[in-house]
């Protein structure tokens, strides 16, 4: 079966930086959508970035675009997501989540599987 497995969370504070990896294992499907997306307590799940690992594809939400980027690596079906500058709005509960398609990246219900989360927290 799909399996995620988040890794790199953390503690940091203001200004610091953190890089997430999403590894994936038990795909059927060559090419795939990857989503990072949040969730901090009380608030909705936020799409953050995501990537088509057929063609690049980006998508980057605006709060977080020009300090995080997402990037591929095919060859270990993993997903990395560089997070700069953090502020202490960042901080929640990442996931990893694919789906073969989605017509909206960083919608959560076009994704199939999910991982179980990293924390992230930023102190001011």
């Amino acid at each position: 079966q799909v399996q995620l497995e988040e890794s790199g969370g953390g503690s940091v504070q203001a200004g610091g930086s953190l890089r997430l990896s999403c590894a994936a294992s038990g795909l059927t499907y060559s090419n795939y959508w990857m989503g990072w997306f949040r969730q901090a307590p009380g608030k909705e799940r936020e799409g953050v970035a995501a990537i088509y690992t057929g063609g690049g594809w980006l998508n980057v939400a605006d709060s977080v675009k020009g300090r995080f980027t997402i990037s591929q690596d095919n060859a270990k079906n993993t997903v990395y997501l560089q997070m700069n500058s953090l502020k202490p709005e960042d901080t929640a509960m990442y996931y990893c989540a694919t789906s073969p398609y989605t017509p909206r990246p960083l919608v959560s219900m076009g994704y199939n599987y999910w991982g179980q989360g990293t924390q992230v927290t930023v102190s001011s």
